[in-house]
């Protein structure tokens, strides 16, 4: 059992005081929490190394010409090219650098060129005379000042040109190619800005708008802010991984893979058929997700006004609000074990095939809605009712200053609403994982029953584990006498460190143990326990 010492650390700045405090903090080391003997052997355990975060960025309008110039100076440099052929490489290779020198390594800089079609500086044909002509126009009479070559070698009068490159623009291309018939070299980005510059200035700012877009339509690593009204930025994650959920410094959380809102642990595809099943079938299923359960015993319609799942009726019955069953007084956390509900069970094989897949998707969505809305309740009515513990708690001057910090209230908050997420979306998962939609591979079939076994009993733990949390947090904390005060933070302290363990290991259920059992590849965000990695801010 580990103890408070572990988890509280006291001032030893010789203030005044410190010697009652350092006394009652050793007549408070070694009070026993209340926990469950499972839930003891998780806090002897080290704690779990946390995932790598993911290198998230974010760029705004005004620095994303300095990230572009960025990545195509490492190529230019790399392979000594001009700028514009460095850029035709990243946009065929998708603006992913590590495929490019991937590419290098393989087949060297020649042959990688070749394939994207990159003509590098060939011999101007020109012949030193006092007149050219221009093969589009026919016109003979040129000097060297009235033409302009491309890397192929290839001229062609200057006023040719510039209506070559004002019609390439008009029709949307961001990368210009030569005039000359079957050739696919790229126009040298300085010549298309000088000449449209001269006569259509404002194609020429067009032409340098497509050039920078090209950054992020391009590429599979760069994608604007999802947020409405548009924020004005660009979130930029590292190779290897688009599979993360950011969040942009405008506050908008979203999946990068797919820009939807933030679903893990639920895989991209399943969270979008779980998202146009909910929404197409809103109108059927409305007296299946409905806003009370009745009561066991009286009848009578209750609807839950806070975050707990454990809820009496006026006449005195009590009952567990996910299944609506009778449970007793001693329905507390610590007896909950005895009341397990978070497992489908068929119904009889005789039962119409359409009543049963009704009874099915109507298990799932209603835990889903149910930690959705308690999530929403404790958000947004918990949360400021915890700011507000906070903040009694640090202008108590009669407590002891180690009991005056609340932030392991705020955190232990936070923790909570996480994994209220992480068990709601769980059950969208499930719904599709276990229902016969999925095609496992046939090798791997025999495996699916234990790990949906392991799934749920962690999905069990993680529900009962939140219960209890969330019904601690309800407490008047900063009412309580300091022994009992200690008492309560430990325990905060605990579950929350617990329901952390718990997410991460099922979030390594799904992705280490159900998803690879799938003939379609799919993959999941990795657990952040603090929520969405939140992009910095890039500086040119």
């Amino acid at each position: 059992m580990a103890s408070d010492d572990e988890f509280y650390y006291y001032d030893e700045d010789g203030d005044e005081g410190e010697e009652e405090e350092a006394a009652a903090a050793a007549d408070w080391d070694g009070l026993a929490v209340e926990a469950d003997e499972d839930d003891l052997g998780l806090l002897e355990e080290d704690p779990p190394l946390r995932e790598r975060r993911a290198d998230c960025w974010a760029i705004t309008e005004d620095s994303l010409s300095a990230a572009q110039q960025e990545d195509l100076s490492t190529v230019m440099n790399l392979l000594n090219i001009k700028q514009h052929h460095a850029r035709v490489l990243f946009i065929f290779h998708r603006w992913q650098i590590d495929r490019i020198y991937d590419y290098f390594d393989r087949k060297g800089r020649d042959r990688m060129l070749k394939e994207a079609d990159i003509v590098l500086q060939e011999k101007s044909s020109i012949k030193p005379s006092r007149s050219v002509k221009c093969n589009v126009c026919f016109d003979d009479d040129l000097s060297l000042t009235d033409v302009s070559t491309m890397d192929c070698g290839h001229y062609f009068c200057n006023d040719c040109w510039t209506e070559h490159f004002n019609a390439a623009i008009d029709s949307g291309k961001k990368q210009i190619r030569c005039m000359e018939v079957k050739c696919f070299a790229i126009c040298e980005e300085g010549i298309v800005r000088r000449l449209l510059g001269q006569k259509y200035p404002d194609a020429a700012k067009r032409f340098d708008r497509f050039l920078l877009e090209s950054y992020l339509e391009n590429n599979d690593f760069v994608k604007w802010c999802p947020s409405v009204p548009h924020c004005g930025r660009a979130i930029r994650v590292g190779t290897g991984d688009r599979d993360c959920e950011v969040k942009c410094p405008c506050g908008v959380s979203f999946c990068f893979n797919c820009m939807e809102q933030e679903h893990s642990p639920c895989p991209c595809t399943l969270w979008k058929k779980w998202s146009i099943k909910n929404q197409g079938e809103s109108e059927n299923i409305k007296w299946i997700v409905k806003n009370t359960k009745s009561c066991p015993k009286c009848f009578k319609p209750i609807q839950k006004r806070d975050g707990c799942n454990l809820v009496m009726c006026t006449c005195g019955q009590c009952l567990c609000y996910l299944c609506g069953g009778p449970t007793g007084r001693a329905h507390t956390w610590t007896s909950i074990e005895g009341h397990s509900c978070n497992r489908f069970k068929e119904s009889d094989k005789s039962v119409d095939t359409g009543r049963r897949q009704l009874e099915r998707y109507t298990h799932y969505c209603n835990r889903f809605k149910i930690h959705e809305d308690s999530y929403k309740e404790q958000q947004q009515k918990l949360g400021p009712a915890i700011k507000e513990q906070v903040k009694q708690l640090e202008s108590n001057r009669v407590r002891p200053r180690s009991l005056r910090d609340g932030d392991w209230l705020i955190e232990a908050h936070q923790r909570l609403l996480r994994s209220r997420q992480v068990v709601s979306r769980s059950y969208a998962f499930a719904y599709y994982m276990f229902g016969g939609e999925l095609q496992a591979h046939p090798s791997e079939k025999r495996s699916l029953a234990p790990a949906q076994n392991l799934f749920e009993n962690q999905q069990e733990q993680l529900e009962r584990h939140v219960e209890q949390l969330s019904k601690v947090l309800m407490t008047d904390i900063s009412a309580l006498p300091d022994e009992e005060l200690v008492r309560m933070k430990q325990e905060v302290v605990n579950v929350a460190k617990i329901l952390e363990t718990l997410c991460g290991e099922m979030y390594s259920c799904i992705q280490d143990e159900l998803l690879p059992l799938l003939m379609e590849p799919m993959n999941i965000a990795m657990y952040m326990p603090d929520g969405p990695e939140k992009a910095k801010l890039f500086s040119a």
